[in-house]
């Protein structure tokens, strides 16, 4: 298993946010698929984080000694007690060695221990089957298809699949 710290993002890692997001293997899986812009990050970093509606962390592959990507929970629901799970990997290099599964299970593991929540959701793109055996590892499951529900920059429309996971050691 990879080996890798998250640490919470600050206003400094604009540029490599920037820079991660914009990288074409990125923004493929991504609803939105426009460039993102430092302003555009700048204000997500003041209206979400700075106001707890989203945790942000930084991917650290401690293996190569470099920051490789992001993981986030965004639309923190406290009445719910749910969240939207995001993840992307910047650096192509850090790709296919276990960094998103193992992000996946930490940042999970954050929602239910330091957050209390007791669901974690995300959407992915129906053809993304390596995000999806990673969900699926980390203990997400399947909860449905939304056929045709986003329109690429290609004119194509995508299915987005909705899994999630429900925190079974949580203390009601």
């Amino acid at each position: 298993m990879a080996k890798i710290t998250l640490r919470e993002i600050k206003i400094e890692d604009t540029e490599n946010i920037v820079k991660w997001k914009n990288n074409k293997n990125v923004k493929k899986n991504f609803c939105i698929q426009e460039d993102l812009t430092a302003e555009i990050h700048n204000k997500w970093f003041k209206d979400k984080v700075l106001t707890g509606q989203v945790k942000q962390f930084i991917i650290q592959d401690d293996e190569l000694g470099m920051e490789v990507g992001s993981t986030y929970l965004r639309d923190i629901d406290k009445k719910n007690k749910k969240a939207e799970f995001g993840i992307f990997i910047g650096e192509d290099l850090a790709r296919g060695r276990g960094i998103g599964s193992k992000s996946v299970e930490l940042t999970v593991k954050y929602a239910f221990e330091e957050l209390k929540l007791h669901k974690v959701f995300l959407r992915v793109f129906s053809g993304n089957i390596p995000a999806i055996k990673s969900y699926e590892k980390a203990g997400f499951q399947y909860e449905g298809t939304a056929k045709d529900d986003i329109l690429l920059p290609n004119g194509e429309y995508q299915d987005v699949i909705f899994m999630a996971i429900i925190n079974k050691g949580e203390e009601r």
